[in-house]
């Protein structure tokens, strides 16, 4: 009876004692956050500065691009969320969708949109935006503004008003020009009229249109390519931090606390560095497979030292006693 009581207070401060240590110890630059971070949205590669959700990618492009659950890139801005559908990576421009932007197969009320402020994007200059269905006492007609192309512009405006579609704002097929704003810059600075974007309602307008390309056929609108173009600066990938991430097979990423640098590995491990040494398994990588075999193994070193030591004491108790 008395050796067993010994025993059974020898385990259970033995287990006691194993519970202090965790199984393994993670690394002082290591967070065990699964990533949600992946390299296409959709159709469309994603690479640095962008990501696909919160923590992945640049943080200043984190607030405003995301993937949605349906699998599509987004942009958001404050007048609304339009589709990316497509980013050249070469010349650090993307392609986004207004789903109310007028074209020639089809015209509708269209919304404002806006660039938000200190955002890290800006118009590409080759951009051509029309301006629809205006009233003639828009202050883009003003002649001291000067905000309409009134030379080359004007062939764009025919096209677009021989087009069957703007019947969709209540015109008819080559209804008057007059109506019809081609800016140029799309942007003017310094007036008030337009800021960093296009609002409908203060520019008396019901729709806009705006062209990225013409298809190599500057007569036929049906032909040309509809979508606003921004472009971002490339010196965010100037960091060689990043650089080493992708290389080791990481994502680059920031940490949800103070938006520090984050490598998020495949196997869903976030260091401060790269991936190298980290594992590429979803299961984990080799070093935390080996902390836990270490730790496995110092565990029954442990109890084999202990009941040794403990049989040793109640053999000593037992022949004291007798």
């Amino acid at each position: 009876m008395l050796l067993a009581t010994i025993s059974w207070l020898i385990l259970n401060i033995l287990l006691l004692l194993s519970g202090i240590e965790p199984i393994y110890a993670t690394p002082p630059d290591v967070s065990l956050t699964k990533s949600t971070c992946h390299d296409a949205c959709g159709t469309i590669p994603v690479r640095f500065p962008f990501g696909t959700g919160f923590g992945c990618g640049h943080p200043d492009f984190g607030r405003t691009i995301k993937c949605s659950s349906s699998g599509a890139l987004q942009f958001s801005t404050s007048t609304g969320v339009y589709t990316i559908s497509s980013i050249d990576y070469s010349a650090n421009i993307l392609i986004l969708q207004d789903p109310f932007m007028s074209t020639c197969a089809s015209m509708q009320n269209s919304g404002s949109f806006h660039l938000d402020s200190m955002t890290p994007f800006k118009y590409v200059e080759e951009d051509t935006f029309v301006l629809l269905g205006c009233s003639t006492t828009s202050p883009l007609f003003d002649a001291n503004e000067d905000l309409c192309d009134t030379g080359s512009g004007l062939h764009i405006c025919r096209g677009l008003y021989s087009c069957k579609g703007v019947t969709g704002i209540g015109l008819e097929p080559n209804a008057p020009i007059s109506t019809c704003c081609v800016y140029d810059p799309p942007f003017a600075v310094g007036t008030s009229a337009v800021s960093n974007g296009l609002d409908l309602p203060k520019l008396q307008c019901s729709s806009y249109a705006s062209i990225f390309g013409f298809g190599g056929d500057e007569g036929n609108p049906m032909k040309w390519q509809y979508g606003i173009s921004l472009q971002y600066n490339d010196s965010y990938y100037s960091d060689e931090t990043c650089k080493n991430c992708v290389t080791s097979g990481g994502t680059c990423g920031f940490s949800a606390i103070d938006q520090s640098f984050a490598c998020i590995c495949r196997n869903g491990i976030n260091t401060t560095s790269n991936c190298f040494g980290r594992g590429h398994a979803w299961s984990g990588g080799w070093r935390l497979k080996s902390q836990i075999m270490i730790s496995v193994g110092d565990l029954i070193l442990s109890c084999f030292l202990f009941f040794s030591f403990s049989t040793f004491l109640v053999k000593q108790m037992t022949l004291f006693l007798t």
